[in-house]
């Protein structure tokens, strides 16, 4: 499983526009120069602002903004906003795809799975992210990617 760029993109691009929230809209070019591609961030920007999670300001000073607290928007909502509800298996949310999911062990599985991974994901918010704050666990951990 992983996280498709969407997603990646539109939490760095919320970063971006969390740390810029004191300078007014950002224009697109310039959250752009960030590292993001510029015609795929315009979709990304505008299923953020459907989500309500930033606004449009029009005109020669116009450009994109944070809607709301930063500690009111959560890495979920950022992530449903371009990517639609995390479901780890299809029969975590509809029972009848599969003709054995009510007698199912495995289910079960995949439903505790899928409710603590969204539960995590809306207890981190924008400004979390910011601050580093280390999300709920004791300490952080060095990460080594394996190699293959």
């Amino acid at each position: 499983m992983k996280l498709s760029t969407r997603g990646q993109y539109a939490l760095h691009a919320m970063v971006f526009l969390a740390q810029k929230a004191q300078e007014g809209p950002q224009p697109l070019r310039t959250i752009a120069e960030a590292g993001l591609p510029e015609q795929y961030l315009e979709q990304l920007l505008g299923a953020l602002r459907r989500g309500g999670l930033v606004t449009t300001i029009r005109g020669a000073a116009g450009g994109y903004q944070i809607a709301r607290p930063l500690e009111e928007i959560t890495v979920a909502s950022i992530l449903e906003s371009t990517e639609g509800p995390l479901n780890l298996s299809e029969c975590a949310t509809d029972q009848a795809c599969c003709p054995k999911s009510s007698a199912c062990i495995t289910r079960d599985v995949w439903l505790y799975l899928t409710d603590n991974i969204n539960s995590l994901l809306q207890g981190i918010t924008l400004q979390d992210v910011l601050h580093n704050k280390p999300y709920g666990v004791k300490e952080h951990q060095s990460y080594e990617p394996r190699l293959s």
